[in-house]
């Protein structure tokens, strides 16, 4: 069973950048998608989890909004389009800002016990 963390747990890990902001003293997420190909995204997310993305686009709130995530992390600092923070407050999904790259912010939540979405039993 994977373990769930607080958003705000996850915000002090990465040092995140909250830019829209939505209750996240009250998400709990449950594991980790990281992929900028929207289309893996769509095929093995899962609701309450953290997308990890380098993508800014509006896409990326779109496939959000499709797969029940209720919160983005943008990586290497990159910040969002103007429209992609209009449309993650108009659909409510908050999204956060670090300087972390995808590798070290995956491996920095792996440590407090989250896995990813596809992650299959480990081979003992």
């Amino acid at each position: 069973m994977n373990r769930k963390i607080c958003l705000t747990e996850i915000i002090k890990v990465l040092d995140a950048e909250v830019i829209t902001s939505f209750g996240e003293e009250r998400i709990e997420i449950e594991m980790i998608c990281a992929s900028d190909l929207m289309s893996d995204v769509l095929s093995f997310s899962k609701s309450n989890a953290l997308l990890i993305t380098g993508l800014i686009n509006p896409q990326t709130v779109r496939t959000a909004e499709i797969v029940e995530i209720s919160a983005i992390c943008f990586v290497h600092g990159k910040q969002p389009q103007e429209e992609t923070v209009k449309l993650a407050e108009k659909n409510e999904i908050i999204l956060l800002l670090t300087k972390f790259s995808m590798f070290e912010a995956c491996g920095r939540l792996y440590l407090l016990g989250l896995t990813g979405c596809d992650e299959v039993p480990r081979l003992a």
